[in-house]
């Protein structure tokens, strides 16, 4: 449980806040590669941590991510025009580059030097693995891009797409890391009444804290002999790293992969989820097919939950009562849906210190606790968490059978070190 002030403290990511300074210290997503499809195209709206800002792609292909109104009569540089290596605005002309820079002035007479003293926020960004990240921090504290296992992947084994969450992001990453939720909130199959999730509803939850975060695991009993076990890595700010390869009754999924989400804060009561997958098999890559069906399963796909989300809390996120009857145990299509709906419905913000934690939710204290020590160290003038790559960039996650008895600690270096 936490206070009201500490709920806010970590829950509010604005200009001069204090969890808004730790999340200015990383790199974030800020949109998808292919969302700026080829120089020229149109620009595209990005929120990040309260700024409203404009993305574009210039003619020599690099993307500019600027303050979104034009520092001349603040108009949206999203009506802009984009050309010539910069983006005009259409109330009186003036153009910006990808720095920031007002290149052009046509409104001014020709002989002013006012455009020389006129210049257009603007933030770094690079593109990797199908991102475009930002970084909206103090330039001298500018750190390495994130690297992790399924970035330094070809782009045929690596798959992203991305959903706008209406809640808070501390709301989406607790969603995200609590893992037993998956036995009842994500129990598709209501007939089948062999599988994993009927035979072990409750686990058991261990933490261990590292550098970059926290690894943790699941622990459910299977039996006398054996533990299914779940281990994951959460790396800081909003990074969690999962194994895909479940077991049930009809066995492992026909490819293995890993997966993950980060959960980037738009503004308090936003969120941009970025759900990755990872084919874990250098000979056996992603393929249309299976994206498509992972991507339906999940509530996404052509029809699912994208940036335009179809299932709100308007409709109630699309509950059928009858399907929650006979097919699946929320009447929710989609596990990722599933997930919207229950973290939506608490609110924009939940208050915290209403709750009553269990066991299960060590992560959850966890992941709360860090976001408080980094606040401090933030404010001590350190380096929070998860901010070199090197501490983390071995990792992955997974999933086993293991002997009772055997700690998950005991072989967690081995099953959770990359491959690439």
């Amino acid at each position: 449980m936490l206070s009201k002030d500490e709920n806010r403290l970590i829950t509010q990511v604005g200009p001069g806040t204090p969890m808004g300074a730790v999340m200015r210290r990383y790199w974030m997503p800020a949109l998808l590669s292919s969302e700026l499809p080829q120089p020229d195209c149109a620009p595209v709206r990005v929120k990040l941590l309260g700024e409203e800002l404009v993305a574009f792609r210039d003619t020599n292909g690099r993307v500019g991510l600027l303050e979104e109104y034009c520092p001349h009569r603040l108009a949206s540089l999203f009506l802009g025009r984009n050309e010539e290596c910069g983006l005009r605005c259409v109330y009186h002309g003036w153009k910006f580059d990808v720095d920031g820079a007002c290149v052009e002035m046509p409104s001014e007479p020709e002989a002013t030097s006012f455009k020389d003293r006129v210049r257009q926020r603007a933030y770094p960004t690079i593109e990797k693995a199908g991102v475009v990240w930002a970084y909206l921090g103090p330039p001298d504290k500018r750190p390495e891009l994130p690297d992790m296992e399924w970035m330094r992947a070809p782009d045929t084994h690596v798959f992203v797409s991305v959903t706008e969450e209406h809640c808070n992001f501390v709301q989406c990453v607790e969603g995200g890391i609590d893992t037993v939720h998956s036995s009842y909130l994500h129990n598709n199959d209501l007939s089948d009444k062999t599988g994993f999730r009927q035979i072990a509803t409750a686990a058991e939850v261990e933490v261990a804290r590292r550098d970059f975060g926290f690894q943790y695991a699941g622990i459910r009993r299977i039996d006398d002999e054996q533990n299914y076990v779940r281990m994951y890595t959460f790396v800081m700010p909003f990074h969690q790293i999962r194994s895909s390869q479940n077991y049930s009754a009809r066995g492992r999924e026909e490819l293995p992969t890993l997966a993950g989400h980060m959960w980037v804060p738009e503004d308090d009561e936003h969120t941009l989820v970025f759900n990755w997958m990872y084919a874990a098999d250098d000979d056996k890559p992603l393929n249309p097919e299976f994206i498509d069906r992972q991507e339906t399963r999940l509530g996404r796909g052509h029809d699912g939950e994208s940036r335009v989300r179809h299932r709100l809390r308007s409709n109630d996120w699309g509950i059928d009562r009858e399907m929650q009857r006979t097919v699946n145990f929320t009447g929710i299509f989609g596990t990722n849906s599933q997930d919207l709906a229950v973290q939506e419905s608490m609110g924009p913000t939940v208050d915290r210190s209403r709750e009553h934690l269990g066991t299960t939710d060590r992560a959850v204290v966890a992941y709360r606790q860090l976001l408080l020590d980094a606040i401090k160290i933030e404010e001590d003038g350190g380096d929070p968490p998860g901010l070199f790559p090197e501490s983390y960039r071995h990792l992955r996650a997974s999933d086993l059978m293991l002997p009772r008895g055997v700690r998950w600690q005991d072989v967690a270096e081995e099953e959770t070190l990359a491959r690439r």
